[in-house]
């Protein structure tokens, strides 16, 4: 075999095009099978609720989209290919690109290319652009389905919250500089509350506030109310709400609502304040590993797809494939919850799924094949 022999760009494009097209299809497809189910959902949940149209339904179906979608890449990646594949054996076009001298690393380059090519533009814009839908939709869902119209931020300023009042069109907005998570005592409080035109009611200051079961408690509270020229002092105040600890933190710690361009200021900011970032520090470093991820299954896709149209076990090879991705997904998943349950650290937890991956993937194409 000749090793100089190098694959023209023409032949490079025509298998890196049908693999583009191949995945894209098979990701349509996928995609449109998820929404339909998701819609369905919707209208099951919405069926009792008559402020809700049948187009809102479908709105937020779309918006939930990439949420799931961003899930389906490895598997779009890995299936595809295996079909490129099988579809170019079939026709017997890799057959003559094999006898004209042309190594298996030769004619997956075109095919892993595309594949890296993908997990940059999933990491670098398909998941900042899928983060803001899913948190229209988050919020869609909240305002419609659960009709909680809390919200939660955190900045370098500190914890800033919205939650409703007693009278419905009120509501609240929260903001405190400092927090001992520990104890979940904010301090240095200001509450400012308003009307549903929007108008404010009166600002509420206090040294510390503890969030209980169904009730924030204020401690040394000196109220302004709209119109008063005198403040008025309170050595306690209560304060109803929604709202949980275990709510605040995991508002935290969800990374789908996250874009990868703020993701490490935002890590940088919890940590600086005491929060475990831990499960998005693993989410960061796995948009990171999406390139190698994502070559990894093209070359698993080829260690189970690269056989002769008449070798027997060509089925069962591509039952294994099958089987392979989704024992990668649950792989994935596992190291990726002892990552955040600190079992092990977290670059470890989003890396090695790809590495491991890779590593046997290209094992066992360096056996089976003679390139």
């Amino acid at each position: 075999m000749n090793m100089n022999l190098r694959m023209t760009p023409t032949l490079s494009r025509y298998i890196a095009r049908n693999y583009f097209i191949n995945m894209i299809f098979l990701l349509l497809i996928l995609l449109g099978i998820i929404y339909l189910f998701d819609t369905v959902e919707l209208i099951r949940r919405t069926s009792k609720k008559e402020d809700i149209s049948f187009g809102l339904v479908l709105q937020m179906g779309l918006l939930k989209l990439p949420e799931v979608g961003q899930l389906l890449f490895p598997f779009a990646i890995l299936f595809s290919a295996m079909f490129t594949f099988w579809q170019l054996t079939k026709r017997y076009e890799l057959i003559v690109v094999r006898s004209a001298g042309f190594s298996v690393w030769q004619f997956l380059a075109p095919v892993i290319g595309v594949a890296v090519f993908v997990g940059i533009l999933q990491m670098l814009i398909i998941n900042p652009v899928g983060a803001v839908l899913i948190g229209k939709f988050t919020e869609l869902e909240n305002k419609y389905l659960r009709h909680n119209t809390s919200q939660i931020a955190f900045f370098e300023e500190g914890l800033w919250l919205r939650q409703g009042l007693e009278n419905p069109d009120h509501y609240a907005i929260l903001h405190a500089p400092r927090i001992e998570k520990t104890t979940w005592k904010l301090r240095d409080v200001t509450m400012l509350q308003f009307d549903g035109q929007d108008n404010f009611i009166m600002r509420t200051d206090a040294r510390r506030a503890l969030l209980k079961d169904g009730f924030w408690e204020f401690h040394n509270v000196q109220i302004h109310r709209a119109g008063a020229t005198v403040p008025e002092n309170l050595s306690e105040l209560v304060l109803p709400t929604q709202l949980t600890v275990t709510e605040i933190e995991d508002s935290f710690a969800s990374p789908d609502t996250m874009s990868f361009w703020n993701l490490p200021g935002y890590i940088q900011t919890l940590e600086a304040t005491g929060f475990d970032a831990t499960r998005l520090r693993v989410y960061y470093q796995n948009l990171w590993a999406q390139p190698l991820f994502f070559a990894s299954m093209i070359l698993l896709a080829a260690s189970v797809s690269l056989r002769p149209p008449r070798q027997r076990g060509t089925f069962m090879l591509i039952v294994l494939g099958v089987f392979i991705g989704f024992l990668v997904f649950f792989l994935s998943s596992y190291l990726q919850a002892l990552g955040t349950s600190h079992q092990i650290p977290a670059a470890l937890a989003a890396w090695a799924p790809s590495l491991i991956c890779f590593l046997l993937g290209l094992t066992v194409i360096m056996n089976l094949e003679d390139g």
